[in-house]
C-alpha cells in the first residue's frame, strides 16, 4: 500500500480538473444538507472542486461558514463577500470582522481532501486541520473530490477522521467502516 506522502504526490500529479457542478447538484438533493441552517464549506484552491460560485449562490438564502486557520486549528466564520481576505497560504477566508460560528451550530459540513475512499478515509494536505475539527462537529460530514481522487484505499493513522459520505461529479458514496 502507498504511504500518505506517495499518495499525496500521485494525487498532486494528476491533471488539474475544473468544475465539479455534479457534486453541488448531488449535495443539494440530500435531506441533511437541505435542512441545515448553517452549512460549512471551504474556499477551494486549484486542484479541488470549485466552491466559489456555489458558496455565493448558497449564501443568497442560507448561512455559509468557512474555515479560518488560526494557529493549529480552524475557526469557523460566516461567509460575507464584503469581508473576505487573503489568509493561510493565500486562500481567501472571512476576516476577523466576520461573525464567528460555534461548531455545534453547523448542520452539515463539506470538506476537501486530496483523496477519499469508500470507507470515508480522507487524505488531507498533511497539517491535520480538519482532523482536529471533525471530532467537534456533530453533523453529517461530506468529503468532496474529483472522480480521479476517489481511490481504493487511503492510508490512515489513528488520529485521521473519516467522513460520512463522499461526493464526486459522477457518484455519491455512503461510507461504511
Amino acid at each position: 500500500m502507498e504511504s500518505k506522502n506517495e499518495l499525496r504526490a500521485r494525487m498532486r500529479a494528476l491533471p488539474c480538473e475544473k468544475g465539479g457542478c455534479g457534486i453541488w447538484d448531488r449535495l443539494e438533493t440530500l435531506d441533511g444538507f437541505r435542512d441545515s441552517d448553517i452549512v460549512l464549506l471551504y474556499w477551494s484552491i486549484p486542484g479541488e472542486p470549485d466552491t466559489h460560485a456555489f458558496i455565493r449562490h448558497l449564501a443568497e438564502d442560507r448561512k455559509v461558514a468557512l474555515p479560518v486557520v488560526c494557529g493549529d486549528v480552524l475557526e469557523l466564520r460566516l461567509y460575507d463577500a464584503a469581508r473576505m481576505k487573503e489568509g493561510y497560504r493565500g486562500i481567501a477566508e472571512p476576516s476577523a470582522a466576520a461573525v464567528t460560528v460555534h461548531p455545534d451550530e453547523i448542520g452539515f459540513a463539506v470538506i476537501p481532501g486530496l483523496a477519499f475512499d469508500a470507507s470515508g478515509r480522507r487524505l488531507g494536505r498533511g497539517k491535520g486541520f480538519y482532523d482536529r475539527l471533525l471530532p467537534v462537529l456533530h453533523c453529517p460530514v461530506a468529503g468532496v473530490c474529483f472522480d480521479s481522487h476517489f481511490v481504493e484505499k487511503v492510508p490512515v493513522d489513528d488520529y485521521d477522521m473519516p467522513v460520512d459520505l463522499v461526493i464526486t461529479p459522477n457518484n455519491l458514496y455512503l461510507c461504511k467502516e
